[in-house]
């Protein structure tokens, strides 16, 4: 079963008409749409990035009969070519921030990474969105300084908050994972704009038509 996790970009779009579900789960109790796929609102009440029970989350997804993520993420750009209001599908990502892990209690390692056949799927259904790059996870809910923006610039392509956790417990749990990046901005610095959270907010809002349209044909061709 196809599972989406939706942020901040899916907050204005319209989804579809499925169940609503509480799911209880070893680490805490998460809330699922829950048809033929299932969704999750990875800010569920309102929950800033480092607050957020990532381990409830994919968990839940998981008892859920989840076997393939794609995760929608905002994210600000580090590269000039990488515009405001560009998609992309990362190949890789970095974390300079704790990554939670279901192994509390045993010695357990697995190799992290982005399903390349289910990246590979999502670009063919999302061919406007740009294929590959680096992700780089930071530590939310500030945003990263200028002279952090510059240093990441040398290592990764775009920035944000939640991906590489998600990531992370999906291949913990032998779920399948890509991620479909929403470029909201340019990095801190690297623009003329102060960025605030509504600035992230307002690209949300601009952009609900095509992101309702993006998750209509996930659904339907990928489900």
């Amino acid at each position: 079963m196809l599972g989406i996790i939706g942020g901040t970009s899916l907050l204005f779009s319209k989804l579809p008409d499925l169940e609503k579900q509480s799911v209880s789960t070893p680490f805490g109790t998460a809330e699922i749409l829950r048809g033929d796929v299932v969704i999750l609102m990875r800010h569920q009440n309102s929950l800033p990035p480092h607050r957020i029970n990532y381990r409830a989350h994919i968990a839940a997804m998981a008892i859920a009969g989840v076997d393939r993520i794609i995760a929608f993420g905002s994210s600000g750009s580090l590269r000039p070519e990488i515009k405001p209001g560009s998609l992309v599908i990362p190949t890789d990502y970095i974390s300079l921030t704790e990554i939670p892990s279901i192994h509390d209690h045993a010695i357990e390692h697995v190799r992290p990474e982005f399903s390349e056949d289910l990246g590979k799927d999502l670009f063919r259904h999302v061919p406007r969105a740009r294929y590959g790059g680096v992700y780089v996870q930071t530590r939310g809910p500030r945003i990263e300084t200028v002279a952090e923006v510059r240093a990441l610039a040398s290592i990764a392509d775009i920035v944000g908050m939640t991906v590489a956790s998600e990531a992370t417990l999906a291949c913990e749990l032998g779920i399948e994972f890509a991620s479909l990046c929403t470029v909201d901005n340019y990095a801190n610095g690297l623009g003329g704009e102060v960025l605030t959270y509504e600035h992230i907010l307002s690209s949300a809002r601009e952009n609900r038509t095509r992101t309702e349209e993006i998750v209509t044909t996930i659904i339907r061709k990928m489900g």
